[in-house]
């Protein structure tokens, strides 16, 4: 498959699984505050394609940029980095 410019591809966990071929996953950061330097998280939610819905909750996955595929669906699913235990 031909490569079209650089993706942004983050690391999160999968908290809904109630739609047909969409997953919700949850993306948490760390950053260090302006003034005071102490690191915080900052976490926020996705819709990501899954067309053969094979995630589960509690799943760790990548997810990677893509054009639109809905009307909040704009990422899509990578690859299932760990399994729920």
């Amino acid at each position: 498959m031909e490569q079209r410019g650089n993706h942004k591809t983050m690391l999160g966990t999968v908290i809904s699984t109630k739609m047909d071929k969409t997953v919700s996953v949850k993306v948490e950061r760390r950053l260090p505050h302006p003034r005071f330097m102490k690191y915080y998280s900052q976490s926020k939610k996705f819709l990501v394609h899954d067309p053969e819905n094979s995630c589960q909750e509690g799943d760790l996955v990548r997810i990677v940029e893509c054009r639109p595929l809905s009307r909040l669906k704009r990422f899509r699913l990578l690859e299932i980095v760990t399994r729920k235990p």
